[in-house]
């Protein structure tokens, strides 16, 4: 028997007990991690990190879509299935900006009943008036793929309707005429896709051959073999089978539209041959079905994949989550706990028209805005590229100048700001440093030698002499209005210190003064000092050269300028005669910098020869005062005369100067030299504050007017003091979630506080009430005199400042029941998308508080009222009407069938995409007896879509309009006898008779509130010219 340490074992008992202990540590440890780690890969899975927090493409307690925060690199190795999203689909749909998750493909696995008079044609769905060139943007259509424009067949696959900006969906059958290998090709104007199934399914369609994907690729008609994609790879088909095809086209507004498939067998030399109608067939007869059934329509892998972009960065500001967007879900305060916080106070603003006449339509000039803060972001930053509207400058001048006004060009040290100095000197008067003194005029004079030309014709025209009296005063010569004129525009021209311009040719003389001076006037600008009269006769250029303005018609001048090339082109003067080139007269000089002589007609202006290379030449030229004074042309001149900020005006001569004096030689061609190191100071700039609270009907991207943030701050501090005073401090300030103003500079302005507060204790709660600024000394009485003004309490201001109060009359209610009201004929796709969507508001947002309204005239593409029936709705109405479709009359209809004098009405169109919000805006601005509210949508452009929305804010449009049953009968609702066989214009009759009633309408533009692009072709049961082949079996 082995020995064993008992005694060793007794001793170091306790630290075998310790290793024992460490070792259960470390393998316990160990089996955590092992579980641990599948355990987090499957929460992830399944959306969920670590204590239960959501990751990416999950959705909160309210339905919004949040992003992940607690996503780990480590795990990132991970496979994970990742679904492509179909923009624009989801049920989250209602909740633009956020992710959206993908809903399952419903692809078609099972095939109709196929028959064989089937054959000779195919299907043919047309989606109109769509713009963009790509097959991706064919499938961002709302309606695509389920429910098209129009339902038709073709009897080959060679189409070209001669249309623009729409969209065609061919799918069938292809019947191959013999076994064997066979090549396709697909040749359009614009983007085509072809797909091919392997048999008779839709599900198993591939993508074989395509034209383009931007939209921007094209192929003239039968050109099969332009990119190499149009080419398929041969595919194995069998006679005895029929296989699934299906060819996308999108064309745009412009080219020569065709999209057309070829065949051929797999062997060297064939041509490509249109399949016509022998080897196709129907995929189901749609001649006897309505629009709005659409469990036949094929969905396929081309229906649903391969259009959509990844998800992006919103373009637009609005697409941004907003507090304001979800805030109606938080439990509202009870209004009657707020009753008594602000004493009461009479609620009449000066601005309201009751019994006011005014003309017919003009009620659009008496709706004021409201400010909003903090920024809802509804300006359409992201549509100003070519709409600047929203700058005071118009477009004309934003085109020319920019905004070089707002700044401020650095100047460097010791350089003269000529721009300031030009701006000093008006055009139009003459500054008296300007001209000469008698000294400097005196010696000028004397050194004008006549040649022999001037004596000839000094019986016409003698030379002026001066002489100390007339020279003693700088007052300008007398000339006559059209000559004073001339000389104006000649100083304007000729204003800047550069050197003379060189104008070629002859000129008609100037017109004769009747009455004028002896005296000749030098006008010139300086900028700095004035050299002395020496030297401006000894330097080498003339700094201040000018214009001489002369009394009488004086012979042609005969100028020295410095040495240029000769020009090939001659200055367009006013002389209607053409320009021509004369040639340079041999000039006498000496290098001492002594006086040329040049022989010629007119008078010798002093100057002294420059010490040029022995290329250049002296040029002479005939100049008469009306060349100087010629015409402006277009474009030319502008800049100084506009004064645009930050635009320097640097001559053509002047640049040659300094090259010259650099020692440079003078090019033929130059390059415009770039300061890259200029700076500008510039203020901050806030456009918001030049706005007015005019309904502005000028500018259709501008957003809702900001209201400063002191003012926001300082209404909610009182209102907070108050509150608190009341209810003991109870509740805390979260956050200011939204704040509008309404201005009225008489009495006051009336305020909608809408506060996030936590209650000490209890949960997170939302207020959201009327509140009135009532100015110093503005008390007024209510105007139908039943309920005076209760007396002010003491005020708790003694500087006399505003005092918030409770506006009498003035709050609304949650609970109030909201009725859309929507007139319908022959719209089936449209009725669908907007039932789906009132359906989907409901769901989301748990408000039963509605009613769907829905006025039929006698449609025959769908089943409104079944269609009622299954959508899954709180309640609806379903109206039938006859006739032809009045939207006045349909209108008037709905409302009538309104029982409750005390709910709100929702005057509304079917081609709406609604915020989630929209019941609680409604509610929020109609007020009964007050107000009625009368929203701005957003307008999309073709090709647009609410996940990428382009277009501009309807602001001359009140067809949308909410108001309180009650008050809508007391206006006399709609005018059904002018506007019964027309619409357009009845929104604004409306409007005045709203105004008269004594009623505010509350105009704001709703985030996410927009009215979708629709063809108006075949609305309301429009005949064409040329009738229809649709459902032609």
């Amino acid at each position: 028997m082995p020995w064993f340490p008992v005694k060793k074992v007794r001793k170091q008992m306790k630290l075998l007990l310790l290793l024992l202990l460490l070792t259960c540590a470390a393998w316990l440890t160990y089996v955590h991690r092992s579980l641990v780690r599948p355990g987090r890969a499957l929460r992830q899975r399944l959306g969920y990190g670590r204590d239960g927090e959501k990751l990416t493409g999950v959705t909160d307690s309210r339905g919004v879509r949040v992003a992940s925060s607690t996503q780990r690199a480590e795990d990132s190795s991970e496979s994970h299935e990742e679904e492509q999203a179909p923009e624009g689909r989801g049920p989250n749909m209602l909740f633009p900006g956020g992710a959206r998750k993908p809903p399952p493909l419903n692809l078609t696995h099972q095939t109709p009943p196929w028959r064989e008079e089937f054959k000779g044609q195919v299907n043919l769905h047309v989606f109109e008036d769509w713009c963009g060139g790509a097959v991706g943007h064919l499938r961002r259509n709302l309606h695509f793929p389920l429910f098209p424009h129009t339902r038709t067949t073709v009897t080959k696959l060679a189409v070209s309707p001669k249309w623009k900006n729409y969209g065609l969906r061919i799918f069938g059958f292809i019947h191959p005429a013999r076994d064997g290998d066979v090549q396709f090709s697909v040749a359009s104007d614009d983007n085509s896709e072809f797909w091919l199934s392997l048999d008779e399914s839709p599900a198993a369609a591939q993508l074989i051959a395509f034209v383009g994907k931007t939209g921007s690729e094209w192929t003239a008609p039968g050109e099969f073999t332009k990119f190499s994609s149009q080419v398929s790879k041969p595919r194995r088909l069998m006679a005895s089978r029929r296989y699934y095809f299906e060819l996308l086209h999108k064309q745009d507004d412009k080219g020569s539209d065709h999209v057309e498939v070829g065949w051929r067998a797999f062997l060297p030399g064939l041509k490509f041959e249109i399949i016509g109608s022998a080897h196709i067939s129907l995929y189901t007869d749609e001649s006897s079905l309505k629009m709005d059934h659409v469990a036949h329509v094929p969905q396929s892998p081309a229906s649903h994949v391969g259009g959509y972009p990844a998800q992006e960065e919103p373009s637009a500001d609005m697409l941004h989550p907003d507090p304001r967007d979800t805030f109606f879900l938080t439990p509202r305060m009870e209004p009657l706990s707020l009753e008594n916080v602000l004493e009461p106070c009479a609620y009449a603003p000066t601005y309201v028209l009751k019994d006011f006449p005014i003309a017919r339509y003009q009620g659009l000039q008496f709706v004021y805005l409201s400010f909003i803060y903090p920024n809802d972001h509804t300006r359409l930053t992201h549509m100003e590229t070519e709409n600047k509207c929203f700058y005071r400058e118009s477009p004309l001048y934003l085109e020319r100048f920019g905004f070089y006004k707002y700044m401020k060009m650095d100047k460097e040290e010791g350089e003269e700001d000529e721009e300031e100095e030009v701006q000093r000197r008006a055009f139009l008067f003459l500054n008296p440093d300007d001209f000469l003194d008698d000294e400097d005029e005196q010696e000028l004079l004397d050194s004008l030698e006549p040649t022999d030309a001037s004596l000839q014709q000094s019986h016409r025209t003698p030379t002026p002499a001066a002489s100390p009296e007339t020279t003693a005063s700088p007052t300008p010569p007398t000339t006559s209005p059209l000559d004073e004129q001339t000389l104006r525009h000649s100083r304007a021209l000729n204003w800047a210190p550069r050197p003379l311009p060189l104008f070629l040719g002859r000129a008609p003389p100037p017109r004769t003064s009747e009455k004028s001076s002896s005296k000749v006037y030098v006008t010139r600008v300086r900028p700095g000092q004035r050299a002395s009269p020496r030297a401006l006769r000894d330097s080498p250029w003339p700094p201040f050269p000018g214009v001489f303005l002369r009394p009488k018609p004086l012979p042609r001048v005969q100028l020295r300028v410095p040495p240029h090339p000769p020009r090939t082109q001659g200055y367009r003067t006013s002389s209607p005669k053409v320009t021509e080139l004369r040639p340079p007269v041999r000039a006498q000089t000496n290098q001492g910098g002594q006086e040329g002589q040049l022989h010629g007609q007119g008078l010798m202006v002093p100057t002294v020869d420059l010490n040029s290379s022995v290329e250049t030449q002296s040029v002479t030229s005939f100049l008469s005062l009306s060349q100087v004074s010629r015409p402006q042309l277009p474009g030319e001149g502008e800049e100084g005369e506009d004064g645009a900020p930050g635009d320097e005006a640097t001559s053509e001569d002047s640049e040659e100067e300094e090259e010259q004096a650099a020692g440079r030689p003078l090019g033929r061609w130059r390059e415009d030299a770039i300061d890259w190191q200029r700076t500008f100071s510039v203020g901050a700039m806030d456009f918001e504050l030049l706005r007015s609270d005019w309904n502005d009907l000028r500018c259709n991207v501008s957003g809702n007017l900001q209201l400063p943030e002191t003012e926001a701050v300082d209404v909610v501090a009182q209102y907070m003091e108050r509150l608190n005073a009341r209810h003991g401090g109870r509740f805390s300030l979260l956050r200011i979630v939204n704040v509008e103003k309404r201005r009225d500079s008489a009495r006051g302005s009336r305020f909608l506080l809408e506060l996030e507060l936590q209650e000490r204790g209890g949960s997170r709660q939302r207020l959201s009430e009327y509140v009135f600024l009532r100015l110093p000394g503005a008390r007024v009485g209510d105007e139908d005199g039943d309920s005076p003004e209760p007396p002010p309490a003491a005020s708790s201001h003694p500087d006399s400042r505003p005092e918030l109060c409770r506006p009498l009359h003035l709050a609304w209610r949650q609970d109030v029941m909201v009725h859309f009201i929507v007139p319908v004929k022959n719209q089936a796709r449209w009725v669908v998308q907007f039932l789906a969507d009132m359906t989907a508001l409901h769901v989301q947002t748990g408000d039963s508080y509605f009613n769907i309204i829905l006025v039929d005239f006698e449609s025959e593409d769908m089943d409104v009222e079944r269609a009622l029936r299954a959508a899954q709705l709180p309640r609806y109405q379903y109206l039938r009407r006859t006739g032809n479709f009045e939207r006045s009359a349909g209108l008037q209809t709905g409302v009538d069938a309104v029982e409750d004098p005390s709910s709100i009405v929702f005057l509304c169109d079917l081609h709406i995409h609604f915020p989630p919000n929209i019941l609680d805006s409604i509610r929020k601005h109609c007020v009964e007896g007050k107000l009625a509210f009368a929203p701005v949508v957003m307008r999309l452009g073709c090709g647009s879509s609410p996940w990428d929305p382009h277009g501009y804010w309807e602001v001359n449009g009140f067809g949308l309009f909410g108001i309180y049953k009650s008050d809508f009968d007391r206006v006399g609702g709609m005018n059904t006898e002018e506007f019964r066989d027309q619409w357009g214009g009845e929104d604004w009759e409306l409007l005045d008779r709203v105004l008269q009633a004594g009623l505010e309408v509350e105009r704001l533009r709703l985030r996410h509130f927009y009215h979708h692009y629709h063809s108006k072709r075949g609305m309301w049961a429009t005949r064409s010219r040329k009738g229809a082949r649709a459902h032609r079996s």
